[in-house]
């Protein structure tokens, strides 16, 4: 598969361009500032629906566009792809927010996805086109930061699975939830029992998660053994280990099952921390080479080595 088109409109330092990318191997260069980034963050987005380094989608309008009378971007790409060729488009509209008494507040900006020119849910089009991004910033992952290790993992799985989308959305949205609940037992202000209904909803959709990262760990750790290999002359064996804070061996009933005993056996601590203390929003990855944690003893050149191996 590879973008045949790319559609660029009002998104950051460009005005407008378009560009046809051949299927074989592209180099882009260029002065600096002047763009080379923004055109892989663009690709990231048609991907993903998010940008990988911006903290809010109104950073993605290009600065020149903000004093138009409807500041807007639109992001295109056409892409070939052996099950059939597929368009994918993310729009995106600045609205002036209304304050208290209806004056004008800071701008919110709204997106809008559209895939083969149909308005689609950001999850129907995760995964439409693929893309692997390296940046100078994911060296970091290779020093066993753990929230970096999950994103790399939920960056993957959901552009392979879109039912890990759905459950990783889930378990989000139901992990906050009952962190709330355990702060207000906390302060006494709910029963414990209030808790089964939102552990049954932690433990389907999480369960789920860790056997998708867990499944995702072990194909990557004989690819990028491989590549290390190659990469290192053949001197350094690359092991790359799924950190869970759950028991993840068997099937999905086996986690489930032990994902609820793990919840009951913290229970008291959770309630007095005011917070979930197991399931994936505290998993990692793990990297040896040769046997030596690289994460603590590595050198920079191999954390280099073993994020090149993953990507």
């Amino acid at each position: 598969m590879h973008v045949a088109r790319l559609s660029l409109t009002n998104f950051r330092n460009y005005r407008r361009l378009d560009v046809d990318l051949p299927a074989s191997p592209v180099v882009v260069h260029g002065e600096n500032a002047q763009g080379k980034t923004n055109l892989l963050e663009s690709l990231y987005l048609l991907a993903t629906t998010r940008s990988h380094r911006a903290s809010g989608d109104g950073e993605l309008l290009c600065h020149d566009a903000r004093g138009d009378d409807l500041p807007a971007a639109r992001v295109a790409a056409e892409a070939q792809r052996g099950r059939g060729d597929v368009k994918v488009e993310v729009l995106l509209r600045a609205e002036a927010a209304s304050g208290e008494r209806g004056e004008a507040g800071p701008a919110s900006v709204r997106k809008q996805v559209r895939l083969n020119g149909v308005p689609r849910r950001s999850a129907d089009v995760v995964g439409q086109i693929n893309v692997v991004l390296f940046t100078a910033q994911d060296i970091e992952l290779a020093t066993g930061k753990s929230a970096l290790c999950r994103r790399y993992l939920d960056v993957v799985n959901c552009q392979l699975d879109r039912d890990y989308l759905r459950s990783l959305q889930r378990y989000q949205k139901v992990l906050v939830q009952r962190n709330h609940l355990l702060r207000l037992l906390q302060e006494g202000q709910a029963q414990p029992d209030q808790l089964e209904f939102w552990d049954a909803e932690l433990v389907g959709s999480g369960a789920y998660v860790v056997r998708q990262r867990r499944r995702l760990v072990e194909a990557l750790n004989g690819h990028a053994r491989e590549i290390h290999r190659d990469i290192s002359g053949g001197v350094e064996g690359l092991e790359v280990a799924y950190a869970p804070s759950i028991t993840v061996d068997g099937d999905l009933g086996d986690i489930e099952r032990g994902f609820r005993e793990v919840l009951e056996e913290r229970r008291r601590r959770e309630v007095l921390h005011g917070m979930t203390l197991a399931g994936p929003h505290r998993d990692s990855l793990s990297f040896t080479v040769n046997g030596t944690d690289v994460t603590r003893f590595g050198s920079r050149g191999q954390q280099q080595t073993v994020v090149l191996s993953l990507k």
